[in-house]
């Protein structure tokens, strides 16, 4: 009887202690459950802009370079026409990358681990990761639309519990762009995003994104915030596949739509038909 009551007390102790690690590890962590969805500012038209707070296109104020400013300019004249300009990522269902897949085009949701923070995001960016384990980035790593990220998590206040998150992001390939005018990033894709989050000292349901951009196409670094919004109703997840009812057809280097006869249409006036030379 002894010895079964000594066994009992030692396996309640030993399931005690990863119970209690865990609950004080979660304690140590910001609540960012739910859905973010992001913050709309009313009387500002057209697509979601880089910035939450200004119009799209050039009145973003980004610090573009001359070549750059030049860049945008002839991706909006081609949208005019019917074009995709300088934003053909998504008529190929292309992922959208960093920074532009935090834009919340769709609500975020955010895992957060010890070791990592996980972004879920849906449609062509299926989501980051951002590590928070005291990695460094590792060297001969293969490009990604999203990035590599490496986070470390901060106490401001020293009360025991983290309260922002710094991430710094780089690695990257494209096209990649910063919203659906084809506000460009440098072709050379040597990006450097850097990021702060934390909830809003007066609103525990908006999240604040510090994001920095540092970036070749621009004169300085470009920083905004973004705000998203917890979604307090019960959330439903939509599943969202680009390629499901995709109507932009891209034969060579030119973009066509698939009209609901099924016959391709020209998206720009005088737009030549694709060369069918291959069928006889």
């Amino acid at each position: 009887m002894r010895c079964r009551s000594l066994i009992g007390a030692i396996v309640v102790a030993a399931l005690m202690i990863p119970i209690g690690a865990q609950a004080a590890d979660d304690a140590k962590y910001p609540d960012w459950k739910g859905a973010w969805a992001r913050f709309v500012v009313r009387g500002l038209g057209g697509q979601p802009s880089f910035d939450q707070t200004k119009p799209w296109g050039f009145g973003q104020e980004a610090p573009l370079t001359a070549e750059y400013r030049k860049v945008l300019e002839a991706s909006l004249a081609d949208q005019a026409k019917g074009g995709q300009g300088n934003f053909v990522g998504h008529a190929r269902c292309l992922p959208a990358g960093m920074p532009l897949m935090m834009i919340a085009f769709r609500p975020l949701e955010f895992v957060v681990t010890p070791e990592t923070t996980y972004v879920l995001i849906g449609g062509s960016d299926h989501y980051r990761r951002i590590f928070t384990d005291g990695r460094d980035f590792p060297k001969d790593l293969e490009a990604a639309y999203s990035g590599y990220s490496v986070g470390k998590w901060i106490d401001q206040d020293g009360d025991g519990r983290y309260d922002l998150l710094e991430v710094e992001t780089r690695n990257f390939k494209g096209p990649r762009n910063l919203e659906a005018t084809g506000l460009p990033l440098h072709r050379d894709n040597e990006t450097v995003v850097k990021e702060r989050f934390q909830l809003d000292k007066a609103n525990k349901d908006t999240l604040l994104n510090e994001i920095t951009v540092i970036d070749n196409a621009f004169t300085r670094p470009w920083t905004i915030t973004k705000r998203y919004i917890r979604e307090t109703d019960k959330v439903l997840w939509k599943e969202d596949e680009c390629g499901e009812n995709n109507n932009h057809i891209l034969i060579g280097r030119d973009n066509y739509f698939l009209s609901a006869d099924g016959y391709l249409m020209p998206t720009r006036k005088g737009q030549k038909p694709p060369d069918t030379r291959y069928f006889k």
